[in-house]
Parts: structure tokens; C-alpha cells; sequence
């Protein structure tokens, strides 16, 4: 009797650890133009192995180029070119597949979209208005109507890219009492106070931070502590560390640190996508022309680390993302119309390719489901 008994608990031991994981919903935001895609895609990695699943269309949308989850992940939100620059709203069905609820018109050359941590407000990034734009939404995750329109004024040194504002992406603070955006052309992270109650936003005072002249801020990642931000030079091919004191709201640069190794090649180059590993443990910046990712580690006082230089397996990798489970990075080709898989070394962070890839036209942005 004892032996079947032990005979038993092995039994249960290899049907805990050998039974199947769920695999991982993600969704593509793509230019539609040229690449023959037709709008936002979706597909699965299997969170053990690394492997994709199919990759399908989930929505036709035109030039869907950033994506944005509700905290609930019921609710997708999208730039999308229709009627010059709106933002779509879209329910999210089980199989991944998007059902269209409605659209307003956000402003000029939408290129950001996020989500605050109650659902209750959208924000649009303008690049080419140079204006940020928030929303609130309906109890089914519909966009109710417009709130605030803040429109920037303003230059910075580079005469080719900095004549006027051009807000690059915006996102709610760890606490969400406020909101930051990237503004490219005047070298500003501007800083707004969030009612949360119903969407508004206010400058702040102090209204922004600065990154160095002529870095082009691009976007931001929060380091899941809260404690700090870090922000990617697109023009500057740099990352700027940032401790946030969380009573003021107040930006304080405290390093800033190339994305290429030294010594190499910069024309044509510009940094893209920046994401914060779950743990806190290392940040990843992409190099678009260099056609690479940079993977830092973090320390404990928020400083980086050189770590790697990761070819990025595609050309022109806009965009790039993390799995919930922290292992696997998904990084998409804008120009040579793929996606991969990468696999994250659990003790470095390091990446190594996986030889997972799938075809689809234009992707420019990944973001994985709740």
C-alpha cells in the first residue's frame, strides 16, 4: 500500500510539472500602406517553449501603428489613420480577435497611445500637432469623448528635427496621480497632474525635465519600483536614467548612457523602443540602421550597466516586447515585414535568438495580453 501511495505522488509530481501552460495572446500594431497588412494582428507564444502560433488578423484598421491594453485586457486602443488621426477603441474576444466599438479624432500624426491604471482615461501622443490628448471611456471600454487638448510651443538645437514640438509618447505615472510625455523636438518631459476622476490633465510645476540637447526623447519605461524612469534619445542614440520623487512628481537625471557600443557606426541610426524587464533587473532600448538591441542591467541606486549588443534578427525594429513571464522578447521588423522571438537569460538578461519568426506586413508595435 505505501508503495502505490509513493507510485501515486510521483504520478501527480509529473502530471503538476509536465501539464501545458496557456500559451501567451499578443497584438501587432502595422503601417498599412505598402506592406499589404491590413490593419492589427494577433498571435500566441507558448510561454515554455518559445514557440508561435499562428499569426491572424484580429482588426482591419488603417495604419494601426501603436497599441494600448486596458488594466482589465478587455479593451484594445489603437492610432489609427483613419479620417487623418483618430483612436479606436476595440473589445477584445477570447480567441483575440478585436470587435470595433468606436473612434474620435485625436489631433495630428498620432504615434503613442496608453491606458491609465484605472481605465478610465486614454491618451494620444501628437507627433506632428505636437499635442498630448486625453480621453474618458465608457464602463464597456468605448471612448466616451475627448477631455483635454494640450498643444506645446518650442524648439531644440538639431535644425533638421527639433524646429517645434513633436510629442512622441505619453504615460501615466506608477502612482497615477500624473502623466509624462516625450517631446522629441525640445528635448522636454513634460508633466501633468492627472483628476483621476475624470481624465483632466494640468501642467505641473515643475512642467517638465530635460534630457541632454539634441537627444530627441522618444519613450519611456518605468522601472517597476517606481522609483525610476528612463528615457530613450531616438536622435542622441542615448538612454537617460531618471529618479522620480514620487510627493512632486519631480524628473531628476541622475546618468546617461550610449546605445551602441563604442566605436560604432551612427549614421543613419536612431534608437526606437525602450521596455523595463518585469524584475527590475535589466532595461532593453532598440537601435534602428544599427539594426540591434541594447540590454543594460540596473543596479540598485537606478544606474545601468552595459551589458549586450543583440543583433535584432530584423530590419528596423520600431518596436519590441516582453512576456509576462519575463522570458521571451518579441521584436518586429518594420521593414522587412517579420516578427522574432527571442529568448531572455534568466541570469544576465541577455539575449540569444530563437529561430522563431512569422510574416506580417509593417509591424511597428507588440504588446502582450493580460
Amino acid at each position: 500500500m505505501t508503495g502505490l501511495i509513493k507510485w501515486l505522488g510521483v504520478l501527480f509530481i509529473l502530471a503538476a510539472t509536465t501539464g501545458s501552460t496557456e500559451p501567451i495572446r499578443f497584438f501587432l500594431g502595422t503601417y498599412t500602406g505598402k506592406s499589404g497588412s491590413q490593419g492589427i494582428y494577433t498571435g500566441t507564444l507558448d510561454s515554455e517553449t518559445g514557440r508561435l502560433g499562428p499569426v491572424e488578423l484580429a482588426a482591419v484598421a488603417a495604419s494601426p501603428n501603436y497599441l494600448a491594453l486596458a488594466p482589465n485586457g478587455k479593451t484594445l486602443y489603437a492610432n489609427t489613420a483613419t479620417n487623418g488621426c483618430s483612436v479606436a477603441a476595440f473589445r477584445v474576444e477570447r480567441d483575440g480577435h478585436l470587435t470595433w466599438l468606436n473612434d474620435l479624432p485625436a489631433g495630428k500624426g498620432g504615434c503613442h497611445v496608453s491606458v491609465d491604471a484605472t481605465g478610465r482615461t486614454v491618451f494620444v501622443a501628437n507627433y506632428s500637432g505636437g499635442s498630448v490628448v486625453s480621453f474618458s471611456t465608457k464602463p464597456d471600454g468605448a471612448l466616451a469623448r475627448q477631455i483635454s487638448l494640450l498643444p506645446f510651443t518650442g524648439s531644440g538645437p538639431n535644425p533638421q528635427r527639433q524646429t517645434k514640438p513633436y510629442l512622441h509618447s505619453i504615460y501615466s505615472s506608477p502612482d497615477n496621480r500624473r502623466v509624462y510625455a516625450c517631446d522629441l523636438g525640445t528635448d522636454s518631459i513634460w508633466i501633468f497632474d492627472l483628476a483621476v476622476n475624470d481624465g483632466t490633465l494640468t501642467l505641473a510645476n515643475p512642467p517638465a525635465a530635460k534630457v541632454p540637447p539634441g537627444s530627441g526623447p522618444r519613450h519611456l519605461a518605468w522601472h517597476p519600483n517606481g522609483r525610476f524612469a528612463y528615457v530613450n534619445g531616438e536622435m542622441g542614440l542615448n538612454v537617460t536614467a531618471f529618479q522620480l520623487d514620487s510627493k512632486t512628481g519631480v524628473l531628476t537625471a541622475i546618468q546617461t548612457s550610449p546605445t551602441l557600443p563604442a566605436g560604432a557606426a551612427t549614421n543613419g541610426v536612431t534608437t526606437a523602443e525602450i521596455i523595463c524587464h518585469p524584475s527590475g533587473k535589466w532595461l532593453y532600448v532598440s537601435n534602428r540602421g544599427a539594426d540591434s538591441i541594447a540590454v543594460f542591467a540596473i543596479g540598485a541606486d537606478g544606474k545601468l550597466t552595459w551589458q549586450q549588443d543583440a543583433p535584432a534578427g530584423v530590419k528596423v525594429p520600431r518596436g519590441f516586447s516582453l512576456d509576462t513571464t519575463g522570458q521571451w522578447l518579441i521584436a518586429a521588423g518594420q521593414n522587412d515585414n517579420r516578427i522574432v522571438v527571442f529568448k531572455i537569460d534568466a541570469v544576465t538578461g541577455k539575449l540569444s535568438a530563437t529561430g522563431q519568426t512569422a510574416a506580417v506586413g509593417s509591424p511597428g508595435c507588440v504588446v502582450f495580453g493580460k
